[in-house]
């Protein structure tokens, strides 16, 4: 690990980098990275070696646990990023690569979307930029729905970022906001998807 970080720190010498942290769950382990980040700098600043001292740090919310406990992210972190293909397996117990059950991943889940909002929602308050990755920041059909949400951050792969900047810019953000509150109050499926084809009609 201390090779990996010196080498992302000696790598920021010559352009911005942002580190992110994936599979955080624990309060003590969002410390012993950053200790861990710490000891690198120490190390480099003894050889002379240049480096940003201000080099940003996110962590990945990719597990309930770190959904629910967002809270000891943001106040250690400087940023936080969704990943959202993990965080839906591991909150509906399904592994998508496995055909038999691959047809319940369900990004429309009540609970799927409790996690997601909770976050953006602690986020928001503590003034702290959060990002949404994975499949559902690049399907368009839940732009809106996100944006309502509260994101403004997207990660996707490069193939999808022309149909949700469509999306994006078609968007009424404040006409948007009440009614995915509205959505996010029911519990019921085909419900929430006959809601989330209203905010895209």
């Amino acid at each position: 690990f201390q090779t990996q970080l010196r080498a992302i720190l000696r790598a920021t010498k010559h352009g911005t980098i942002k580190m992110l942290i994936p599979m955080l769950a624990h309060a003590h382990e969002i410390d012993q990275t950053l200790a861990a980040l710490e000891q690198a700098k120490s190390s480099l600043r003894g050889e002379k070696v240049a480096f940003d001292e201000n080099i940003q740090v996110g962590g990945m919310i990719e597990i309930p646990a770190a959904a629910l406990a967002v809270g000891l992210f943001l106040r250690r972190l400087n940023f936080v990023s969704i990943g959202t293909n993990d965080l839906i397996q591991y909150t509906l117990a399904i592994d998508r690569s496995d055909e038999q059950v691959s047809s319940l991943y369900d990004p429309l889940h009540p609970a799927v979307l409790m996690l997601l909002a909770h976050t953006l929602s602690m986020a928001e308050k503590a003034n702290i930029p959060v990002s949404v990755c994975g499949e559902v920041a690049g399907d368009p059909q839940l732009t809106r729905l996100l944006l309502g949400m509260g994101l403004r951050i997207f990660s996707m792969h490069p193939s999808q970022i022309l149909e949700v900047k469509s999306k994006v810019l078609k968007a009424n953000v404040s006409e948007l906001t009440p009614n995915v509150r509205r959505m996010l109050r029911l519990d019921e499926p085909g419900k929430l998807r006959e809601a989330l084809e209203k905010i895209n009609a």
